[in-house]
């Protein structure tokens, strides 16, 4: 089986995280994550912009401890910091967490750059931001491990 087959790409957000700006006045609406593609246990808000649209946005994501998003890659360059908490994440298709990198302090970030494939964990509670341009997708590169498809 070639690499495409281990791969699924669909597009998130849809009717799951559609924020307005009246929304956005009144505070960040937190909602569960996996219609967003991401494992059970997490919760997201949309803080400014539209994921399903070609325009940059930003969402924030509560990690419960323990969590882990495996491997997986976007269509486009994603800028993620950790407002709260530590944030293991690595590259490749595999989770190898003696070869982490951590992200622990608000004022740095690590860019996943486009069709680089990468996972994050976090093994306390984590708020996590992820800025970039939509509209936003997930290709999990083990397609069982996408929450979408369970």
């Amino acid at each position: 089986m070639g690499m495409c087959m281990h791969r699924i790409a669909l597009i998130v957000f849809a009717g799951v995280l559609a924020a307005t700006s009246s929304a956005q006045a009144k505070g960040v609406k937190w909602m569960d994550a996996t219609g967003a593609g991401l494992p059970a246990g997490a919760q997201m808000a949309v803080v400014s912009g539209d994921p399903m649209k070609a325009t940059n946005f930003k969402v924030q994501i509560k990690m419960p401890a323990n969590y882990t998003v495996p491997p997986h890659h976007h269509p486009t360059d994603e800028v993620v910091r950790v407002r709260s908490g530590t944030l293991s994440y690595g590259m490749g298709d595999k989770v190898d967490t003696s070869n982490a990198g951590t992200l622990s302090d608000p004022k740095t970030h690590v860019t996943m750059q486009a069709g680089m494939n990468h996972w994050v964990t976090a093994t306390a509670p984590a708020l996590v931001e992820v800025t970039g341009m939509g509209p936003f997708q997930i290709t999990y590169v083990d397609p069982k491990d996408d929450p979408r498809t369970k």
